[in-house]
């Protein structure tokens, strides 16, 4: 009896001190929150010379972006002499990639050089199309690729260049374009690329900062026709050229004078002998 009055004592207590009724056992604690979950590791930066949907055709010096050898120079007529597509230096024998995801059109040789082309996904109508040259092909005509993947090897020549080169060009049906304006600003200095729709690459309007000679706005059939930058070398440059001409104009003109004065003299005194001879023979008559 004492044992049960102490147990009975002693539940009162806790359920008092609990503020619970007695008799009722008490509640388990609420479960807490569940720890959150570890932070994904951010991905890996993608290297200067390619990104999600645009890569350099080759990789220059330690992985940045190739030096340009030579320019695009459009032809100022689509039968005119120019050069259609830039030209990238690079190691014989060097990986070529896909500058933008694909479909492989042509793979084989034409007049003596190995050319890739390529012809870009959802790029409008007609298509765009990249070509590559000289190059051994790895891949075959069909095959569909993506940017940055390896598609070809840099054969030994010929070479649009005296070196080693690239020639890498883009075409819209018989447009032909400046090809890196399929790249972003960003791609074409040395940093990591932003995504760049296809479908908007159009014909460049203004000057491009990547050339030493600048491009200016052109016929609606062809690329822009090159002209001079407008600088205050260019206009000091082109003022000694007209003064030079003027000069070596005026040279040639006071040479043409001297020339017609001498023939003058020559023939005065001729002249003078036949008068005195006529004279004199009208005097004996």
């Amino acid at each position: 009896m004492l044992a049960a009055a102490r147990t009975v004592a002693g539940d009162a207590a806790r359920a008092e001190h609990e503020n619970r009724p007695p008799g009722r056992r008490a509640r388990a604690p609420a479960p807490g929150p569940a720890p959150a979950p570890a932070p994904a590791p951010a991905p890996a930066p993608a290297p200067a010379s390619a990104s999600a949907d645009r890569a350099w055709p080759v990789a220059g010096a330690a992985g940045i972006r190739p030096a340009v050898l030579r320019g695009w120079e459009p032809p100022p007529t689509p039968w005119a002499a120019g050069h259609r597509g830039v030209d990238l230096a690079a190691a014989a024998r060097a990986t070529v990639r896909a500058a933008a995801s694909g479909r492989v059109t042509f793979a084989g040789t034409v007049a003596g050089r190995g050319v890739l082309t390529i012809e870009l996904s959802r790029s409008g109508r007609p298509p765009l199309r990249t070509t590559y040259e000289p190059v051994r092909a790895t891949v075959r005509k069909g095959a569909r690729v993506e940017a940055g993947r390896p598609v070809a090897v840099l054969q030994r020549g010929p070479f649009h260049c005296r070196g080693p080169c690239l020639h890498w060009g883009l075409r819209r049906g018989k447009t032909y374009l400046d090809p890196l304006t399929l790249l972003p600003a960003p791609m074409l200095r040395t940093g990591p690329s932003r995504l760049l729709p296809v479908i908007g690459v159009p014909v460049p309007r203004g000057p491009d900062p990547h050339r030493p000679d600048h491009m200016g706005p052109g016929r609606p059939d062809v690329a822009p026709a090159r002209q001079a930058a407008a600088t205050p070398a260019g206009a000091a440059l082109t003022g000694a050229v007209v003064l030079v001409a003027a000069a070596v104009w005026s040279l040639g003109r006071l040479s043409s004078e001297r020339v017609r004065r001498g023939r003058l003299a020559d023939q005065l005194p001729q002249a003078g002998e036949a008068d005195g001879a006529a004279v004199a023979r009208a005097g004996e008559v």
